[in-house]
């Protein structure tokens, strides 16, 4: 509805992920040097947290397009709550090795040595990504997913895991010390601070065509101060004030227009909270 009107290719702050918006702050960046790290070194497993919100997801798809087309074989899981045999079930058909039933456990692991085998064989390694892993629910799948990095020849691992998930993750984990202790590489990713939120709203409509000042300083500064630094809330702001700023036939988004936005949404200030 209002790109025409700010002269822009298409909408800047969409909530879906999408890689060609991804803002390199120093903490992602040294979050997806860390994960390609994990992978192409054969470290195992690596543990990836953050709040909600903060870009782990679009970090995780630009790291799978590094991976695409390539010597890797990836299984991604983006909705975890399944039961242990469910899990490795489709871990193995997404794996290539064919649907699976799920009442023998013995069967999915011989299905999962066959198909890790076969895609080395042929010189691919395999790659298991699990997104939004705080949403496991049972104890018994973790240990799954312990018991999967066993898979291990010439003391050389046959997997990488990614594990992604929000802080509480790390709460769960404290439980499980036998699969915390195989992640031998952590990162966490905090919120933007003022200046990168500042260079994350002007990136993104870089990318959607803007050439010219869209939100003046006074307005970026404010988005901060509502949104904490998280690129999600960061959106949600910058899209209303665009919207806004359309209906009002306004030539700039101001501080006006964002606190318009921040009271319609009864959003608080970090300070007020």
């Amino acid at each position: 509805m209002y790109t025409e009107y700010w002269n822009l290719k298409e909408k800047p702050f969409e909530l879906t992920p999408d890689p060609r918006y991804v803002y390199y702050s120093r903490e992602h960046e040294e979050a997806l040097m860390r994960l390609i790290y994990t992978v192409r070194d054969l470290k195992g497993a690596m543990l990836l947290t953050g709040l909600y919100g903060c870009g782990k997801t679009v970090l995780s798809r630009v790291f799978l397009n590094e991976l695409i087309g390539s010597k890797y074989e990836v299984a991604l899981l983006n909705n975890p709550r399944l039961t242990a045999r469910e899990l490795l079930a489709e871990i193995i058909f997404q794996l290539g090795g064919g649907k699976q039933e799920t009442d023998s456990k013995g069967k999915l692991l011989r299905a999962f040595n066959e198909v890790i085998y076969s895609n080395l064989n042929i010189g691919k390694e395999t790659v298991i990504v699990i997104d939004e892993a705080q949403a496991i629910e049972d104890l018994e799948t973790f240990e799954e997913l312990r018991l999967l990095l066993n898979f291990q020849q010439n003391d050389r691992f046959l997997l990488t895991m990614i594990l992604i998930g929000q802080s509480e993750l790390r709460k769960q984990l404290k439980q499980l010390p036998q699969l915390k202790q195989r992640l031998m590489i952590e990162y966490h990713l905090n919120p933007l601070d003022e200046k990168d939120t500042r260079r994350y709203i002007e990136h993104r409509l870089k990318i959607a065509g803007s050439t010219q000042p869209i939100f003046d300083p006074k307005a970026k500064k404010m988005i901060y101060r509502y949104s904490s630094g998280t690129p999600r809330i960061i959106n949600g702001i910058a899209d209303m004030a665009l919207l806004e700023g359309y209906l009002q036939n306004k030539e700039i988004i101001d501080e006006i227009i964002i606190k318009k936005i921040v009271n319609d949404s009864q959003l608080e200030a970090p300070w007020a909270a």
